[in-house]
C-alpha cells in the first residue's frame, strides 16, 4: 500500500495496489500491522456504510471524549469529496481542514484520528461510503460544525446547493465552536 501523509498531522491516506484482469480487481481493503506502523493504529470496533445520490453532503461530524471516534474512509462504488477538519486545540492546524477526493476506482482510504470533524460530499449517484470506527456511536456525544462555514472555508467543488440533512444546516459555526479535544 502506498501511505502519504499530510500537514494536519496523524491524518493519512493509503492508497492499495489493485489487482485487475479479465475477471475483475482484488485489493488489500485493511491491513492492521502497515497502517499501525504508518501511524493509524485505533482499534476498530464499528464498521457503517452509506449510499448517498450526487450533491449529498453529510457532516461535518463528530463524537466528544470519552466517545471520540478515529475514522477509516473509503468509497466502495462511486466518488466522494472527502474533508476532515482539525478541532484540536494544541494543535498548530487547529480550524484547517484537508479534502481527499476518495474514489473506488483508485480504492484509497483515508485515515482520520480523533479529534478531527469530518464530511463527505457524493459526486456520483449511488456512492456507497463505508467507514470503520474506533468507538461506538454514542448520541449523547455527537456533534459537528456547519459544512458551509466562511471561516472553515472549505470549497466542496459544486456551484449547486448540496443536498443536506436538516441536522447538519443546524449545526453550530466554527467562531462559537468550543473544542473539547
Amino acid at each position: 500500500m502506498e501511505v502519504k501523509k499530510f500537514p494536519l498531522a496523524g491524518l493519512i491516506e493509503f492508497t492499495p495496489r489493485v489487482f485487475a484482469d479479465d475477471r475483475g480487481v482484488f485489493f488489500e481493503t485493511f491491513c492492521e500491522r502497515l497502517m499501525a506502523e504508518a501511524g493509524a493504529d485505533a482499534q476498530w470496533v464499528q464498521d457503517n456504510q452509506s449510499n448517498s445520490k450526487k450533491g449529498v453532503l453529510r457532516g461535518l461530524h463528530f463524537q466528544r471524549p470519552p466517545h471520540a471516534q478515529a475514522k477509516l474512509v473509503r468509497v466502495g462504488q462511486g466518488r466522494a469529496f472527502d474533508v476532515a477538519v482539525d478541532l484540536r486545540q494544541d494543535s498548530p492546524t487547529y480550524g484547517q481542514h484537508q479534502m481527499v477526493e476518495l474514489t473506488a476506482h483508485k480504492a484509497n482510504m483515508l485515515y482520520i484520528p480523533a479529534g478531527f470533524a469530518h464530511g463527505f460530499m457524493a459526486l456520483e449517484d449511488n456512492t456507497i461510503f463505508i467507514y470503520k470506527c474506533s468507538d461506538y456511536y454514542a448520541p449523547a456525544t455527537e456533534g459537528g460544525l456547519r459544512w458551509d462555514d466562511a471561516d472553515l472555508g472549505i470549497n466542496w467543488g459544486t456551484e449547486v446547493h448540496p443536498l443536506v440533512s436538516g441536522k447538519d444546516n443546524e449545526l453550530p459555526a466554527f467562531k462559537d465552536f468550543v473544542s473539547p479535544f
